[in-house]
């Protein structure tokens, strides 16, 4: 058996591989996208009943029992069906015939119990409820009208539809997400990782609160391809938190700064934990315009994270890093220089020779076996053991995603065949009133509480399907709504009551889960305040005069400088209550962008006046320093 789930992990890997290679087609064979998802998912389910339990653990721990091998079996002969039929039976919506409804439920209902095995009961919940909105559509009062689906037809479109669960969320999971995470693993077990964090201790760990700046750099550098927060905090977090808390951090403040420096990671431009390649489909935009929109939001958030750290530890009295604990940059990028490599061949397969971002991914990954294999990391090199193991753990790292993304296609699928899609868009505008920011307000708590729980690729999904149309219809820039819903989603990772990139640090660093959340949203508190600023003015998306953008981005930074000092209560030296008031207030004039409205170039010279008043103010007040005779 343990050999039956290892060969169809490495199959499930090397089957995507093909279709994002797109070698299916020159063999002379012809199939549609369906049929193709149809038969990953054939591997996949099967998969995932043979390996995961019904108690919901990761890993199975005991032998398969008869009823997962049946369910696995059941799986298959459903999927494979669907592969081999879909042509004819995609035509047949309307009828629901038998022969496709028998197998399309029964896929439904073993998804379903796949999402609650990988993720929790919340996710299966919801899918269902969607399927009760559609079947109840034609009854629900007033704006919210819509469509009555009987329940065999709306099964049978599930299965049979292209815009349901074998649609563009699947198609992305099986293409784009699959490789990207190939990419982690074979980054992770060639030592890109050990590589990353050294080279950020090297960097850091000589300034003040160095331990809370190495975090930062090292979870921005690997969260951006790791695509789940949890996995970076875990992954980092096991050697930043220890650091921070013999430099002096608080065990709750340390954890809070792995969590928010990790949720960063997921804002982080190219990857931006791959829904970056989601978006730019939602939006049908060239993926290079969402980097660059994403650009200037991801280096104020990481200026406040450096600017914030750095004040910490002033406050505190934290010092650098011991020289001991600190390896030699020259030696560091001498034994790992060669994972730069893989980067740069990513970007320019993305940027300049404009492949398909599943195609970069593999240019990328074939790069960096061929550089481990000629110069290796620390006297290591990946082997023929490690490379089927890569394939393996790769598989079995995405089973959860393969059940979201099909249950992300039975929502859309679910709100476009009922009409209630829009007719939800159409009442949250009408639960605002028509006011923007209030619309604003309610759409950042939607996506808190709908993304609590849920790894990146699935908040995104969800939002952009049930929140983004109503911000475009209130006159939102396209690009600016998805880029808010994509900030506030990940702000579940953050966010108590169920903040689980917080809880997840506060058990590596032995701190109280919900103070960790707690800290993290105060030391993460620029990420609540940017969605909002690039709404008001796209300049901040990279969109507009060169030259506002630039006095946007300065008069951004001075402005969380200003902001972080309010927050943490410490400047060039500790601050008292009103003091703390002045600074945000001048951060916040600073922090308005020009386009924002009429008079917003009046607030940024009233807050730059401010800050200069302010840091004049507090260097007369500071103490003098005494030297001893």
């Amino acid at each position: 058996m343990r050999k039956l789930i290892d060969t169809l992990g490495v199959l499930l890997t090397c089957g995507v591989i093909v279709l994002a290679a797109d070698l299916i087609r020159p063999l002379g064979f012809n199939f549609y996208t369906e049929q193709y998802l149809a038969g990953l998912l054939a591997i996949a389910l099967p998969l995932l009943y043979l390996r995961v339990p019904a108690r919901g653990e990761r890993k199975r721990s005991e032998n398969v029992p008869w009823y997962d091998i049946a369910l696995a079996a059941l799986a298959f002969l459903a999927c494979a069906y669907c592969a081999a039929r879909f042509p004819p039976l995609s035509e047949l919506v309307v009828r629901a015939p038998a022969e496709g409804l028998i197998p399309g439920t029964v896929m439904v209902l073993l998804i379903l119990e796949g999402l609650r095995r990988t993720t929790s009961i919340a996710l299966p919940i919801v899918t269902a409820c969607f399927f009760v909105l559609a079947m109840v559509g034609g009854t629900l009062p007033g704006e919210l009208g819509a469509r009555s689906i009987p329940l065999d037809r709306l099964a049978y479109f599930m299965a049979w539809d292209s815009t349901a669960m074998l649609g563009v969320p699947m198609k992305i999971v099986t293409t784009v997400v699959l490789t990207f995470v190939l990419f982690g693993n074979v980054l992770f077990k060639s030592g890109g990782s050990t590589f990353f964090t050294d080279i950020s201790i090297a960097l850091m760990g000589r300034y003040r609160g160095g331990p809370a700046k190495i975090a930062i750099l090292g979870s921005s550098l690997f969260g951006t391809i790791s695509g789940s927060v949890v996995a970076n905090v875990v992954t980092t977090g096991v050697v930043t938190i220890p650091l921070m808390k013999r430099g002096g951090f608080r065990p709750q403040l340390a954890a809070a700064v792995e969590a928010v420096a990790s949720t960063g990671g997921q804002l982080m431009p190219p990857v931006m934990g791959i829904a970056a390649f989601l978006m730019a489909e939602f939006l049908q935009v060239a993926y290079i315009k969402v980097v660059l929109a994403a650009t200037i939001p991801a280096v104020l958030f990481y200026t406040a994270l450096f600017i914030q750290a750095d004040l910490e530890a002033a406050r505190a009295g934290i010092a650098r890093v011991p020289e001991d604990e600190i390896p030699s940059p020259r030696r560091v990028f001498r034994e790992g220089w060669f994972f730069i490599v893989p980067f740069a061949v990513l970007i320019g397969a993305l940027f300049w020779l404009n492949y398909e971002p599943e195609t970069a991914a593999l240019f990328a990954t074939v790069s960096l076996i061929v550089c481990n294999l000629i110069f290796g990391f620390q006297g290591k090199r990946i082997g023929v053991r490690d490379l089927f193991v890569m394939l393996r753990e790769t598989a079995f790292s995405v089973l959860d995603l393969f059940t979201i993304a099909a249950a992300a296609g039975m929502i859309i699928g679910a709100l476009n065949y009922s009409g209630t899609g829009f007719s939800m868009t159409l009442a949250l505008i009408h639960l605002a009133g028509g006011n923007l920011i209030a619309l604003l307000v309610l759409s950042a708590i939607v996506c808190i509480i709908l993304g609590m729980g849920m790894p990146t690729v699935g908040v995104y999904i969800l939002l952009a399907t049930l929140v983004a149309p109503a911000l475009i219809e209130m006159g939102i820039q396209p690009m600016a709504a998805h880029m808010f819903i994509m900030y506030y989603g990940c702000l579940s990772m953050i966010t108590p009551p169920v903040a689980i990139g917080a809880f997840a640090a506060a058990n590596l660093a032995g701190a109280d889960p919900m103070r960790s959340g707690f800290e993290a949203v105060r030391f993460g508190w620029t990420v609540f305040v940017i969605p909002f600023m690039f709404v008001f003015s796209q300049t901040l998306l990279m969109q507009g005069d060169p030259v506002r953008i630039m006095v946007d981005l300065a008069a951004g930074i001075a402005g969380v400088w200003l902001g972080a000092a309010a927050v943490t209560g410490y400047s060039i030296r500790l601050l008292g209550p009103r003091s703390r008031l002045y600074y945000g207030a001048a951060g916040l004039f600073l922090l308005t962008p020009l386009n924002a409205f009429a008079s917003a170039g009046y607030f940024n010279v009233a807050g730059a006046c401010m800050a200069l008043a302010l840091f004049f103010w507090e260097r007369s007040r500071r103490a003098p320093v005494v030297v001893a005779a």
